[in-house]
């Protein structure tokens, strides 16, 4: 019942830009933190961006930070991520998840309750 699925992944050259999405089913989405993490060869899964259910208030790690937004349309159950000036160190799996507590560990991947099944996204140089 409940889903998270991502799109918008691809192959891009460094410079270059994707918008990634995450449409959510089966759960009460405007309630909830949404956030994107990724993982890369090698690599152990690194939180991204979040934003907040209540505030909207956004966060970024600090190596995307200036070239990553992260925004929701509650109407439409879905979150974005537009990824700017793209590096190669930027390829990853990308994967959406829903934290329904929404507390102040947001860029921990443990404190999310659901996750999306990942979307490639390979920055070639």
């Amino acid at each position: 019942q409940v889903q998270l699925v991502e799109s918008g992944g691809g192959l891009v050259q460094a410079g270059g830009s994707l918008r990634l999405s995450c449409t959510a089913a089966g759960f009460t989405f405007s309630l909830y933190t949404m956030g994107w993490f990724r993982q890369a060869p090698g690599k152990e899964r690194e939180f991204v961006a979040a934003i907040r259910w209540s505030s909207g208030n956004t966060y970024y790690a600090d190596p995307v930070k200036g070239r990553f937004t992260i925004s929701r349309d509650n109407a439409k159950n879905t979150v974005y991520l537009q990824m700017n000036s793209l590096e190669p160190e930027d390829t990853a799996v990308y994967y959406c998840a829903a934290d329904k507590y929404g507390g102040d560990t947001y860029y921990l991947g443990p404190e999310y309750d659901y996750w999306g099944q990942g979307t490639q996204v390979t920055v070639s140089s």
